[in-house]
This record gives structure tokens, C-alpha cells and sequence, in this order.
């Protein structure tokens, strides 16, 4: 059966372009007769409050998108002791090492940049030996880095086609554990996907990049990666992409201003490639209609609605 999952991140109200995500995660699980499961990723509690949490369920609900899975969802602010013992496994196999850089020494110029601003990881604690190590512990807590070797890992995105990276060269050793003691995204994803039995994803082209990363941890440990799909992002007239942050078209003033769920999925079946022009319509009816190919391959612009 497939098994897809919505994974917000409750550090606001969903925006528009969220919500696009959950609508296409939901058509593609349920397309193939599967069912949606919900995950909220709140690792950085400080920047997640439940009510935020709160608010997607209900708004996924209203939306007529609810989830299928536990009630209450999945919380990863709960699930800490699963990511330690992952975590402990590559430690023991010599995978896993402390990082003591600060954010300055990262920019510093023997860091080279990918061209999107990424920082790529010079490996300069990998070379610390342990006396070093024990020395700079008693200064500082470190992160902690998990080393990549020098391959190509490649996959096929089930809208994107083939790609391919190399993690030694796009980001260099990456992080797993913050030195606050906050698990890494791409850690607990990882863990939390394959644990949910989700075997299809689908969410932004932001986080194609992240793909090989997450590859490589479900080859680390021995688990089952998912299929992906990687869909296009919304943006603004100006190429810009909607953002919690700035507040662009939250649900709130979109349940406000539309007052029912319908004129909101027929929108997004437009701009999604599904309907000729906005209509409104339920969630259960453009499933009857839901082509995955329509979907576009370029970011998707906006037009302006408030």
C-alpha cells in the first residue's frame, strides 16, 4: 500500500505554498489507494509551539486533507531517545565525530560555498586527533558530523528525473546532532520516515538537494528509503518564494477571505496544473481528475488574492 506523510513544521500558520504540498501529497498517496500519515517536526521546540501543531490539524481537516494516521500525530520533540540510539550506532562504527567550528570559522574562507549559499564543510575537525579533541571539549560543546565519502549517489525523482550528487563536494561532512543537543532534520527524517513505514514523499524542489544526504543515512543504517517526488515551489510576482516568515497568504486569512474550503483546492488545482482556470471544488473531487504529469516543472507564480 502506499504511504505518504504531510510533515509540516508548526513555526507558523501553513502558508499557501504548504499547502500546495499537502494537497499533492495527499492526491499521490491517495491516487494509489494509500493512505497520508501526519508527522509534525517540531525538533527545535524554542520556534514550535503546539499551537501551531494545533492549528495544522485543523486546518488540514477543513480543508477536507485530514490525516490517517495516529491521533494525536507524530511529534519529533517526543521521539529524542529513538534518534540517540541511531545516532549511537554510527558513533560505534567510527562514523560520527565532534565539530567545535563556530558560525564565523564556517564562513571563514577556507570553507568554499556552493553557488546557492550552502556552506560545503572544509573537514576541519575530521583531522583533530583525540588529544586536540579532549582539549577543545573542555571549551565548548561541540556538534556533531557524520563523515560522507567521496561517491555519486543518484536517484530518480518521480517528477524530476535522474539526479546525482556527490556528497563530498556539494556539502561536505554534515551535521546529526546540534551542540544544543537538537537532533538534525536530516537525521531524524530519515529515522521517523522509514519507522512510519512511508514509502513515497512528496514535498518541495527546496529539499532536493537534501535527497542524497538522506540516501546516504538509509544506506548507513541498513533502512528502507522512500520513493520521491519533488514538486515545484510558489512564488510571488518577483520570483520570490512564499515564506511563514513573512506571513505570505497564511490559512488563516485564507479561511478568512474565502470562507470555505473548496475555492482555496480549486486554486490550487489550477496553479497545479489540474483545472483550465480556479473552480471550486472539493479535495474528493480533484482526486477524480488528479494527473501527476500535469503538474509543472518550474516554480509557480502567484497571482496576488488578498
Amino acid at each position: 500500500m502506499s504511504t505518504g506523510r504531510y510533515a509540516p513544521s508548526p513555526s507558523g500558520r501553513m502558508h499557501l505554498g504548504n499547502l500546495m504540498c499537502c494537497l499533492l501529497a495527499w492526491l499521490s498517496a491517495k491516487s494509489k489507494g494509500g493512505q497520508v500519515l501526519l508527522r509534525i517536526e517540531d525538533l527545535d521546540t524554542q520556534r514550535c509551539p503546539r499551537s501551531y501543531a494545533d492549528a495544522i490539524v485543523d486546518d488540514l481537516a477543513w480543508l477536507g486533507l485530514a490525516a490517517d494516521g495516529p491521533t494525536p500525530p507524530v511529534y519529533q520533540s517526543d521521539r529524542s531517545e529513538i534518534y540517540q540510539r541511531y545516532f549511537d550506532e554510527l558513533s560505534r562504527r567510527g562514523l560520527v565525530y565532534p565539530c567545535f567550528c563556530s558560525r564565523s570559522e564556517l564562513h571563514a574562507a577556507e570553507a568554499p560555498h556552493a553557488s546557492d549559499g550552502r556552506i560545503i564543510y572544509a573537514g576541519t575537525c575530521r583531522k583533530l586527533t583525540a588529544a586536540q579533541r579532549s582539549a577543545k571539549m573542555q571549551q565548548r560543546r561541540p556538534a556533531w558530523r557524520i563523515k560522507v565519502a567521496d561517491e555519486l549517489i543518484a536517484f530518480t525523482d518521480m517528477h524530476y528525473g535522474r539526479q546525482q550528487a556527490n556528497l563530498a563536494h556539494e556539502c561536505g561532512d554534515f551535521i546529526l546532532r546540534r551542540s544544543d543537543g537538537v537532533y538534525a532534520y536530516q537525521l531524524a527524517v530519515v529515522i521517523d520516515d522509514a519507522l512510519m513505514g512511508v514509502n513515497q514523499v512528496v514535498r518541495g524542489c527546496d529539499l532536493l538537494s537534501s535527497t542524497p544526504v538522506q540516501l546516504y543515512l538509509y544506506r548507513l543504517l541498513n533502512l528502507t528509503p522512500p520513493s520521491f517526488c519533488h514538486i515545484p515551489l510558489l512564488t510571488d510576482a518577483a520570483g520570490r518564494r512564499l515564506s511563514k516568515r513573512d506571513g505570505d497568504l497564511e490559512i488563516a486569512a485564507l479561511r478568512q477571505h474565502f470562507g470555505s474550503p473548496e475555492p482555496i483546492i480549486g486554486l490550487l488545482a489550477y496553479l497545479a496544473g489540474q483545472l483550465p482556470k480556479p473552480e471550486p471544488l472539493t479535495a474528493a473531487e480533484l482526486l477524480l481528475l488528479f494527473r501527476p504529469e500535469k503538474v509543472p516543472l518550474e516554480n509557480i507564480v502567484v497571482p496576488q488574492l488578498l
